[in-house]
């Protein structure tokens, strides 16, 4: 990896791709320091550590949410809109066969869906936190609306810009870029800790240290790992050249469903311990907020069950065994031991069906763990397991893309 870096540094094209990507992250840091007019932010900052989906969102937003800056909801409307896209293409067969013909078309209509998205959120946000507002009239809330979208909107822009000008996915590295700004202010909780604690506290942190290095570790082996099915092409003889013959397999990954379903999960378990959270003084409401505490049994069983549940939904939507087995079978190609069509779909889909399980209960395993392991150790450390998710897997799909542009460089090199 260091060696990677440093080559990319050394040439001229990419060194100009990565400053660009660091200048758009400075613009990002920037923007999310830029108070929305007409709020309350120390009231926001309150609400914000109640209600633990804000506190999820303040982590991805890299503290715009807590300072309710123009970047407070963050990019969180477009990853919505890419994810309702993607179900979309799957359930109305005229979206599909767009995706198929035209995905820049797919790509606009995702942009419009995150403005409708993000406008709509705004206003609700607007409204849900109507205390915190200096000013409740329709012409500030639709001014607060505007300008958390025109923020959203705006972060799109930016994350596209990466894409194209800069290295990796733009909008994966806005992500990136928020989470690991709080990584200052986290380790310089753990050094207080150990001032307060002594020893004691220092060997906390440092059993803490060592399991979170096990999770980063375990977390890269499961994100590269995949399944490969052989795959094998009839040779044809067509006049006096004979084509196919060769061998290929098809890669089934582990971590297939990536994050999302960890997104999923913690969005609708967090859910009644926000809306609770705008009751304060409701027993009912107190009596909720306890149930769904982050540190309970109660929870984290729950959690673990719909991570299980929305890994196997996320996949069965977005890998098709009937199409592969087809396409295998219109480019003349066969599994070895099964049959074209139904017998390869079938095997596909059970192979795809172990390897899902697996996946499910990794996922399940690092989003529970290190919640749990804080709380056993008496640590208050927002770095979950989501957040370590995000970072490894955009850390790991950067470098990816780094590589691939400095080895095609050397092509073009060779070439000429």
């Amino acid at each position: 990896m260091l060696s990677t870096l440093k080559s990319a540094v050394k040439a001229e094209d990419t060194r100009k791709k990565i400053l660009f990507t660091l200048m758009m992250f400075l613009v990002f840091r920037i923007g999310a320091h830029i108070p929305v007019p007409n709020i309350d932010v120390a009231a926001i900052a309150e609400l914000t550590e109640k209600a633990k989906l804000l506190g999820f969102f303040d982590m991805v937003s890299g503290g715009a949410f807590k300072n309710f800056s123009i970047f407070a909801m963050s990019i969180t409307p477009y990853i919505n809109a890419s994810i309702i896209m993607q179900l979309l293409t799957v359930i109305v067969p005229r979206l599909e066969q767009l995706a198929k013909e035209d995905r820049k078309k797919i790509v606009e209509y995702t942009r419009y869906l995150t403005v409708v998205l993000a406008f709509i959120q705004a206003i609700g946000v607007s409204i849900g936190f109507k205390s915190a507002l200096v000013d409740t009239s329709f012409g500030s809330i639709a001014l607060i609306a505007l300008t958390l979208t025109a923020g959203t909107a705006c972060l799109m822009w930016i994350g596209e810009l990466i894409t194209e000008k800069g290295i990796g996915n733009g909008i994966s590295l806005i992500i990136f870029a928020g989470i690991v700004s709080r990584l200052p202010s986290g380790l310089f909780y753990l050094y207080n800790f150990i001032v307060e604690r002594g020893a004691m506290g220092f060997l906390v942190v440092l059993l803490f240290a060592i399991v979170a290095l096990a999770a980063i570790v375990a977390v890269v082996a499961i994100n590269e790992g995949q399944r490969r099915i052989p795959v094998q092409y009839a040779k044809r003889v067509v006049g006096r050249k004979v084509y196919g013959g060769q061998s290929t397999h098809i890669p089934i990954k582990v971590n297939s469903a990536g994050v999302i379903p960890i997104i999923f999960a913690m969005s609708i378990l967090m859910f009644p311990g926000t809306v609770a959270a705008f009751f304060p003084n409701s027993s009912i409401a107190q009596a909720i907020t306890n149930l769904f505490d982050y540190s309970g049994i109660f929870y984290n069983v729950l959690y673990a069950l719909l991570i299980v549940f929305f890994t196997y939904f996320y996949s069965a939507i977005t890998f098709n065994p009937v199409d592969v087995a087809e396409n295998i079978k219109k480019n003349g190609g066969f599994i070895p031991g099964l049959r074209p069509g139904r017998p390869t779909s079938e095997y596909i889909a059970k192979v795809m069906g172990r390897i899902t399980l697996f996946g499910a209960i990794f996922l399940a395993i690092i989003a529970v763990l290190p919640a749990l392991i804080a709380g056993i150790l008496g640590l208050d450390i927002s770095f979950g397991g989501t957040a370590l998710l995000i970072v490894v897997g955009v850390a790991l799909d950067t470098m990816k893309q780094l590589e691939a542009s400095l080895l095609m460089r050397s092509y073009e090199g060779f070439m000429k």
